[in-house]
């Protein structure tokens, strides 16, 4: 089952984001029918100014929901729009037949499936788009996987995706005895592909019109590489399973920091998910980076970390968010200059929406709704 979320703002523009929920819950998703609209509660009008009859103030921010629903399948997860057709997306399933949606939304926020073929493993679980193909993370067994696709029908233009078998595994033997691919990640004209199961950071290029492996990176053994994202050169490679941060410049290490002030010892269940380098602009002149954290037993929720980059691309953690969700998978920032980023708790807390403040050294909330989902995983703003 998945959920489209359509946010309104004063200043008329509008902005869209897109949550999956996983199904395989039973109890905690909602009957909601197969496309029932329904309007979410706004919240969070803080900071509101006193009642006065002049001057005249402009509106507060506020958020109202509407959601449409759909039924889409088994554990709809990652998302990624067609760079040439934002309406055109792609999802995929994450089940030991891992399969791939390709859907498409009108104006109104409406999505149909309109094509679909095997994932070319099992769990799939990252997606990128390019504009021929689509280049999929099957988590469980281990290959990266590439669909011939199209902006115009059918969409997906076979039913045999071109697979690559990664090989390797780790020291923990819970999580690291196969390779696991988890994220794809478009670095110009390459893809990087962080592997969880062999500690690595592998990069594929399209040579002779296929996607292949030309080199990777090793991490510290039992590591865990989950998500990684790039700026000013220096890759940074969150590490799931030690929950930190490395950044790396040309393959050189540079630092490795935990992503909270205070981890606990490891091993534990607190776990790095997601990591976010918005693009500087005039609001936000100053990178930083965002990382999600998972399962703080604190009532107040997991954390959101926020890291400096220093000259020479070492990250520095520099505040810590308590985002009041339970499991705080995926997020996404969007709106104008990327000012806001919505985050999902899968265990809990539903979808959440922050403002960035203090030039992106900090986040406040401004919007929230427990009605619309309840595991968010992944989003887009449309």
């Amino acid at each position: 089952m998945s959920v489209h979320l359509q946010g309104l703002y004063p200043s008329n523009s509008s902005v869209a984001f897109r949550a999956p929920i996983l199904s395989s819950w039973p109890g905690k998703c909602r009957r909601i029918g197969s496309q029932m609209r329904y309007l979410l509660e706004h919240l969070n009008l803080r900071n509101q100014p006193p009642i006065s009859p002049y001057p005249p103030r402009p509106p507060p921010c506020r958020f109202a929901f509407w959601c449409l629903v759909f039924q889409h399948g088994h554990h709809p997860s990652w998302i990624t729009f067609h760079p040439k057709d934002r309406s055109l997306v792609f999802t995929g399933l994450e089940q030991a037949d891992g399969k791939i949606l390709a859907l498409k939304y009108n104006a109104q926020g409406e999505g149909r499936v309109v094509a679909e073929a095997p994932s070319g493993g099992a769990d799939p679980c990252s997606l990128h788009a390019t504009d021929d193909d689509l280049l999929i993370a099957n988590y469980s067994s281990g290959r990266v996987s590439v669909l011939p696709i199209s902006v115009d029908a059918p969409y997906i233009l076979t039913q045999t995706p071109i697979t690559t078998q990664l090989s390797g595994a780790g020291p923990r033997l819970d999580r690291q005895t196969a390779p696991h691919p988890h994220h794809v990640y478009p670095v110009g004209n390459r893809i990087l592909v962080p592997d969880l199961g062999g500690d690595r950071v592998y990069t594929f290029e399209k040579k002779a019109g296929a996607w292949r492996p030309t080199e990777s990176l090793e991490h510290e053994a039992g590591s865990g590489p989950r998500h990684v994202a790039c700026y000013n050169g220096v890759l940074y490679t969150l590490l799931e399973l030690t929950s930190s941060l490395s950044a790396h410049r040309s393959g050189v290490l540079i630092n490795t920091v935990p992503t909270m002030l205070n981890p606990p010892p490891l091993p534990n269940d607190m776990l790095a998910a997601e990591i976010l380098i918005p693009s500087v602009n005039t609001s936000f002149p100053r990178p930083f980076i965002y990382v999600s954290n998972r399962n703080d037993p604190s009532p107040e929720g997991d954390f959101i970390s926020i890291f400096d980059i220093e000259d020479n691309g070492a990250a520095k953690l520099v505040k810590e968010v308590r985002s009041g969700l339970k499991h705080a998978r995926g997020m996404q920032f969007g709106g104008p200059d990327d000012k806001w980023l919505v985050v999902g708790g899968a265990l809990g807390g539903g979808v959440k929406v922050f403002q960035r403040t203090n030039g992106g050294k900090g986040l406040e909330e401004v919007a929230s709704s427990t009605e619309a989902t309840d595991s968010p995983t992944g989003f887009l703003w449309m």
